[in-house]
């Protein structure tokens, strides 16, 4: 059995959920993606871009604790951030939404439900 992605250092329980949702199963699949590429599959798969996120992910993936990045490194890490945020889109779970994206409509699946 592969070791949990909860098993890297900074990742919690909610991390390998968001994880679990983007088809990254255990700590050893987020190794060989990278942190640009998992968390590429994370946004694509509706986690909400957030920069510490980002980062705790890439520092986790070295060892390092989350806070350990700092000055040039945490810039660098931004426009690395910056650039996955601006390439990447969810993927729609449905036409419905995609269509209404197309037009400048955002929506979720819940907003969908009936009432």
């Amino acid at each position: 059995m592969s070791d949990p992605v909860s098993s890297i250092r900074n990742l919690g329980p909610a991390f390998e959920q968001a994880c679990t949702r983007a088809g990254i199963h255990s700590a050893q699949q987020l190794r060989d993606l990278g942190p640009d590429a998992a968390y590429a599959r994370l946004l694509q798969a509706g986690t909400k871009p957030h920069f510490i996120g980002y980062y705790v992910l890439v520092m986790g993936l070295q060892g390092r604790p989350w806070n350990d990045c700092k000055g040039e490194e945490k810039k660098a890490l931004r426009q690395r951030f910056d650039t996955l945020k601006a390439q990447v889109r969810a993927t729609p779970q449905s036409q419905m939404i995609s269509d209404l994206d197309a037009v400048g409509v955002r929506v979720t699946q819940d907003d969908l439900k009936q009432l």
